[in-house]
């Protein structure tokens, strides 16, 4: 993670961090508060890293919607675990959507750094 990283980027003078959050790290949902909690905090992190990290360090924040995964499975609320898999089947993203939005914000020129991507399915409220 960044305790590994940070040392190499600032001995060889550049890095990128790219970080994965979460739209529910921007809205709490119901039955989602933990989740939404971990989530908002690497936004935190990743924000208080991209302060402190220093002008040739990179730290961007990618905000997934809904991406067809295997995420639901992992869920342990019956009822939460249906919700997330009925609008994973009808609506979610493929993953290379949230590969592009990554290899965007890494193919910029070393002097810009794009700092938050939020990337959602239009159907997604």
């Amino acid at each position: 993670g960044i305790a590994a990283a940070l040392p190499v980027f600032r001995k060889q003078g550049f890095g990128h961090f790219v970080n994965t959050a979460s739209t529910a790290g921007h809205k709490t949902v119901p039955n989602q508060s933990v989740y939404s909690g971990t989530k908002f905090a690497v936004r935190a992190i990743s924000e208080g890293l991209r302060q402190e990290a220093g002008d040739k360090l990179r730290v961007t924040i990618i905000s997934p919607g809904f991406v067809r995964t295997n995420f639901a499975e992992s869920v342990t609320n019956p009822e939460v675990k249906a919700q997330l898999a009925d609008s994973r089947d009808k609506f979610a993203l493929p993953p290379d959507a949230i590969a592009r939005a990554i290899a965007f914000a890494i193919e910029q020129p070393a002097d810009v750094d794009v700092n938050e991507i939020i990337v959602r399915p239009t159907a997604q409220g």
